[in-house]
C-alpha cells in the first residue's frame, strides 16, 4: 500500500485515456515519486468515451489499484495511489471536461488513446473528413474527440490570460509530441487563426518513448491476479518489471522529476523511439502475424519455437539495427538481447492477435521506414518482407488452415477485400498501392514488390515455420 499520505496530493495533471497502459507506466513512475517525497502531483484521469463504471469504481475505493509485475521467477505487487480524481465524458459533458483541464493548478495533460484517437490523415495531418473531427469543428466548444478536447482547453487558458498545459503524449508513436501538435495547431487553425499562432508560440509538446509490456487482461489474469493479492481487484493490471520512459524535457513550466524513478530526460527523443519502433515493436509484429499464422497464442508461446526465436533476434540485429542511430551509449546488440528474454517471459501472456490490432496504423513505422533503408542502401531485408507478407495473409481474414481470423484494425473491411484479390501479384500489388499505407516511392517499388510475392507464396507454399527456417 501507498506509505505516504494521500491527503497531501493536488491534481496538477490530467491524464486522458485511463487505460491499461497508463495504469502501469505513467501512474506507477508517479506513484513512485511521490513515495520519495520528490513531488506532490497527482493524477485527474479523464475519459471521452466508453462506460463510465470502471472509473466509477474505482473512485468507490479512493482510486486506489493494484499493479502486479510478473517477472519470469518471481511477483512482486503494489497498489498505486498517484490517481485522485476523475471526469468522463458521459457523466458529465464537454464543458466540465474542459474546466477539468483547463484550471489553473493543471500543468501537464497527458494521453494514451492509440493511434485512433489523433484522429490523423495519412499526410500526417488532422483528418477533417473524420465525421467525429467535422462534427467538432462544427461545434468547437462541445468537442468529443481528444483534439478538440485539448484545443478547446489551450483556448481556455488563452481567453483567461494564463499560459497553456504542456501536452504530454505518452502514445506508442514516432515523434508523438510532433504528431499530437500538428493535429492541435490544424485544428485551432479551422476555428481560430489568432489560436493557432498563440499555441504554436506558447504551448509545448514534448515527445516521449514508452515502454512496458502491458498485456490485455482477460479472465485468466484476473484470476490469476485475484490468487496473488488475495481479492479481486477490477481495476488491477498484470505487467512485466521492464519499464522505460525517456520524455523531451520541454515543458511550459514546471513537471515532476520523473528521472529520479527511473525515466530519462533528453533533448532528443528520436533514436529512443526509432529503436523501440523498430527492433521492439517491429520484431513484435513480426511475431504477431507470423506467429498467430503458425498457431501460437502468446509471444511466449511462439518465442518457445527455436526458429521464431532466432528469427526475431535476426530481424532486429541483422536487419533493423543496421537502420538506427544507437541513442548514447547504447549497444544494438545487447537492446535485442534483453528483448529477447523479455519476449521469453512465460508469465506475461501477450497475445499474438492484441499486437496484430491496427497494423495499417502501425506497419510503416516498424517496417517501411526500415524497408527503404535497405532499398535504398540495396541491402537486404529477407524478414522485414517475411513479416509484411505475414501481415498481408492476416489481414485476409481466413488463416492458412481456412479458419477465420477476427482482424481488428481501422481499415479492416478494405484490407480485406484488397487482400482476397484475383492471385497473388494482384493480391501484393493492391495492398501496396491502394490502401496509402505504402509511401508512394515503396509502393512503386519493383524489387519491393517481388519480395513481398517471394515471401507470401513461400509461407503459403511451406507454411510459417518452414518459410520462416529457410532464411537462415
Amino acid at each position: 500500500m501507498p506509505d505516504y499520505d494521500r491527503s497531501s496530493l493536488a491534481v496538477r495533471m490530467c491524464h486522458i485515456g485511463f487505460g491499461a497502459f497508463h495504469r502501469a507506466h505513467q501512474a506507477v513512475y508517479t506513484d513512485q515519486l511521490i513515495g520519495m517525497g520528490a513531488t506532490n502531483w497527482a493524477y485527474r484521469e479523464i475519459e471521452l468515451m466508453g462506460p463510465t463504471a470502471p472509473l466509477n469504481a474505482l473512485k468507490s475505493r479512493d482510486y486506489l489499484y493494484s499493479v502486479v509485475e510478473n517477472g519470469a521467477d518471481n511477483r512482486k505487487a503494489r497498489v498505486i495511489g498517484s490517481v485522485i480524481d476523475h471526469r468522463h465524458m458521459a457523466d458529465c459533458g464537454p464543458e466540465a471536461i474542459i474546466e477539468a483541464i483547463s484550471e489553473d493548478p493543471i500543468e501537464i495533460v497527458s494521453i494514451t488513446v492509440t493511434e485512433k484517437g489523433y484522429t490523423l490523415a495519412s499526410d500526417g495531418g488532422l483528418d477533417v473528413d473524420n465525421a467525429m473531427v467535422k462534427a467538432d469543428l462544427a461545434d468547437s466548444e462541445n468537442p468529443k474527440t481528444v483534439i478538440g478536447v485539448l484545443t478547446a482547453g489551450l483556448a481556455c487558458r488563452r481567453k483567461a490570460g494564463k499560459k497553456p498545459f504542456t501536452i504530454l503524449s505518452c502514445d506508442n508513436l514516432p515523434s508523438n509530441g510532433h504528431m499530437v501538435k500538428r493535429a492541435v495547431l490544424d485544428f485551432a487553425a479551422a476555428i481560430d487563426a489568432d489560436l493557432a499562432t498563440w499555441i504554436e508560440a506558447e504551448a509545448r509538446f514534448p515527445s516521449t518513448m514508452v515502454d512496458r509490456i502491458v498485456p490485455a487482461m482477460t479472465p485468466e489474469s484476473h484470476s490469476m491476479l485475484a490468487d496473488v493479492l488475495g481479492y479481486e481487484d477490477p481495476a488491477g493490471i498484470l505487467c512485466e518489471p521492464f519499464r522505460q520512459w525517456v520524455i523531451e524535457d520541454d515543458f511550459v513550466s514546471g513537471r515532476p522529476d520523473w528521472d529520479k524513478a527511473g525515466a530519462t530526460f533528453t533533448k532528443d527523443v528520436l533514436p529512443f523511439e526509432n529503436m523501440k519502433l523498430r527492433m521492439l515493436n517491429g520484431s513484435h509484429s513480426f511475431l504477431a502475424y507470423l506467429g498467430y499464422l503458425a498457431g501460437h497464442e502468446t509471444i511466449a508461446d511462439t518465442m518457445g519455437d527455436p526458429v521464431f526465436k532466432k528469427a526475431a533476434r535476426d530481424l532486429m540485429v541483422l536487419e533493423q539495427a543496421p537502420t538506427l542511430e544507437a541513442p548514447g551509449d547504447v549497444n544494438l546488440e545487447d537492446y535485442a538481447d534483453i528483448l529477447i528474454a523479455r519476449y521469453c517471459n512465460p508469465s506475461i501472456r501477450h497475445r499474438t492477435w492484441q499486437i496484430a490490432m491496427d497494423g495499417s496504423q502501425k506497419l510503416p513505422q516498424r517496417a517501411l521506414e526500415s524497408i527503404a533503408h535497405h532499398l535504398d542502401h540495396g541491402t537486404p531485408f529477407p524478414r522485414l518482407a517475411m513479416l509484411v507478407a505475414g501481415w498481408m495473409l492476416y489481414v485476409s481474414g481466413t488463416d492458412l488452415n481456412g479458419q477465420p481470423i477476427e482482424v481488428s484494425d481501422p481499415m479492416a473491411d478494405k484490407l480485406k477485400i484488397l487482400a482476397n484479390g484475383d492471385g497473388v501479384e494482384a493480391i501484393i500489388s493492391d495492398l501496396m498501392q491502394k490502401t496509402g499505407i505504402f509511401p508512394q516511392k515503396l509502393a512503386d517499388n519493383a524489387a519491393l514488390k517481388s519480395s513481398l510475392i517471394d515471401a507470401y507464396e513461400a509461407i503459403r507454399q511451406q507454411g510459417v515455420k518452414a518459410a520462416i527456417a529457410a532464411l537462415g
